[in-house]
């Protein structure tokens, strides 16, 4: 193996090289696809430290017993000077115990590649859009947006890291009733700036300060020549300067966490080029869309409820319960009309499409879903498209409900927790469970200095290896591969936990999912801090043994590469591994 090719790339090129051998020997027919042939860690370390289910997709074609294929592929791996065994389990998985060299060649590999270890081809520079946050243009962004932020960002980061190009985009919902409602919320602060007593806030309008200074910057601007004209006359231009500032503020408070978006796309700017009407004619023209009555609502009827003819995309085809509306009776876009001219228009120049969306929308998921899939298949292939739901996040402190935000007038922001615990604890605390569970956000807890506390426990893991180069150093004393040999058999578990980093990276790429390395980052903290342990009660088994200096340099570079394998796993989670605490 390599010094910078990991053990995962190094023998899934050994199973495909065994694979051609038997081609050649005919025991395979020559050109079957291998797509489905994997090679995983096995989920039980007793059955080994590799695992290939080669046979078993491959024995079909190639007219044999698993088994059999089994048997002549285990004797192609066992010869390999890496494999300590090669093992048939079951009907025909094969189970490969690897040689304690090519865990040490894989510590090699990790120095070798530095910040670039696990990084994949996996995505072959394929572009994903990943859009998220997308949230309302008409406040601060606060905690509700917080975890879909996090998530969105933290895929983006793992699909680039997994070879793909990616386009972080933002869908700014500006066409909507609810600019409207914040045009009018800032006509009330401009009148305010003017002098005049305003009161409380009506009822309906936004409430939050945060609009203030957006009043006095339009009274900068326009003097009192709106005070009292007509609506007519003022809306839409308070609505344009209101979302840009909002747009500010919400890059802003984005910026908090380390997020920026490459793309801000307006669903006015959409409306206005006639997007939608594109997209109606072309579903029309597939018999996807047509006119027909609006089923009556479920439940009690509401009293003023008539049967209105409206376009209605056939989303029953797609597995709805209903076809759905594409437009409202007063002839303008439902959400869902513009939406799907929306991904259409995102489509043109992505090859896969990833939403982050809150769990309050899944119940629009599988009409979108289907209008995507009709709108794209136009072009050839439907493009892949998935959303991803995320769960709201309930803020305590010690357990009590946190009180709402004056600044915000009902909702606590981003900037207020980001400024009270830090980036790097909101954004991990996000990743620390799946994003369709529920979670709460402990204010105490998250800055807990306990092992309870999955922040302080991995950050405390890298401050812990840190502080132990430093005391090496200090004692004269330098990571060194010389010896790795003399590493034993729980020090290569934990050089076969940092092992699986390459592989699962590629896994949570594949399945959006970048939680799983914040999971995978747990298990290696706790097994390092279980390392570190054996040394409080067996001093021969510290980092550190003052009177042997080869030993020494062997844990000393274990230790250094355990620290890579957890700062690149942070970069990918946008968090910083901090050297002391």
């Amino acid at each position: 193996m390599a010094d910078n090719t990991t053990l995962h790339a190094a023998f899934a090129g050994q199973i495909h090289a065994a694979l051609d051998a038997l081609e050649a020997k005919g025991v395979l027919p020559a050109g079957l696809p291998r797509h489905a042939v994997t090679l995983e860690a096995p989920r039980d370390p007793s059955h080994g430290d590799l695992a290939t289910n080669a046979a078993m997709v491959l024995a079909k074609g190639a007219a044999t017993n698993p088994r059999a294929l089994a048997e002549a592929l285990v004797a192609e791996l066992a010869a390999l000077p890496l494999v300590a065994e090669a093992s048939i389990a079951g009907p025909g998985f094969i189970n490969l115990r690897l040689a304690d060299a090519a865990w040490l060649g894989e510590l090699g590999a990790i120095a070798a590649l530095g910040a670039d270890y696990g990084r994949s081809t996996l995505g072959a520079g394929t572009t994903v859009n990943v859009e998220y946050v997308s949230a309302n243009p008409t406040g601060p962004m606060h905690m509700g947006h917080c975890r879909g932020a996090v998530v969105g960002d933290a895929l983006a980061a793992l699909l680039e890291f997994a070879g793909h190009k990616v386009v972080r985009e933002y869908y700014v919902n500006d066409a909507g009733a609810q600019v409207a409602v914040l045009a009018r919320s800032a006509h009330v602060r401009y009148r305010e700036a003017l002098g005049q007593a305003v009161g409380e806030i009506p009822e309906g309008l936004y409430p939050g300060e945060y609009l203030i200074p957006v009043g006095q910057a339009l009274a900068a601007e326009f003097g009192d020549r709106y005070a009292a004209a007509p609506e007519g006359e003022w809306l839409g231009l308070f609505q344009a300067r209101a979302v840009a500032a909002m747009l500010v503020m919400i890059r802003d408070d984005l910026a908090l966490l380390g997020i920026h978006h490459d793309l801000f796309s307006s669903e006015a700017e959409l409306q206005a080029r006639g997007k939608p009407e594109e997209a109606e004619a072309w579903l029309r023209a597939q018999d996807l869309v047509y006119d027909g009555l609006l089923e009556a609502p479920k439940g009690k009827m509401p009293e003023d409820w008539e049967p209105v003819a409206l376009p209605l995309f056939r989303s029953t085809r797609f597995g709805d319960d209903q076809d759905r509306p594409i437009k409202k009776s007063d002839g303008s876009w439902t959400y869902f009309g513009a939406d799907l001219a929306y991904h259409y228009q995102k489509a043109q120049s992505a090859d896969a499409l990833v939403d982050i969306w809150g769990a309050d929308h899944a119940g629009t998921v599988k009409r979108i879903k289907a209008a995507v899939a009709a709108m794209t298949a136009r072009d050839g292939a439907a493009k892949p498209f998935e959303v991803k739901l995320v769960q709201m996040v309930q803020l305590l402190r010690d357990g009590e409900p946190v009180k709402m935000s004056k600044r915000s007038g009902n909702f606590v922001t981003l900037r207020e927790v980001v400024e009270e615990v830090g980036k790097d604890v909101v954004r991990f605390t996000m990743l620390t469970r799946k994003p369709e569970a529920q979670m709460d956000f402990d204010f105490a807890h998250v800055v807990e200095a306990s092992k309870d506390n999955p922040v302080f426990y991995l950050q405390y893991a890298h401050a812990r290896i840190c502080s132990t180069l430093r005391k090496g150093a200090a004692e004269g004393f330098a990571p060194a591969d010389g010896a790795l040999h003399r590493l034993g058999a729980e020090e290569l578990e934990l050089v076969k936990l940092a092992a699986q980093f390459p592989r699962l990276v590629e896994s949570a790429a594949v399945a959006r999912e970048p939680h799983r390395v914040a999971f995978f980052l747990g298990d290696l903290a706790a097994a390092f801090h279980s390392y570190w342990n054996l040394g409080n009660d067996r001093v021969e088994k510290r980092f550190i043994v003052a009177q042997d200096a080869e030993l020494t340099g062997a844990r000393l570079f274990l230790a250094t590469q355990i620290g890579q394998v957890i700062r690149n796993g942070l970069a990918l989670l946008g968090v910083v591994a901090v050297e002391e605490m």
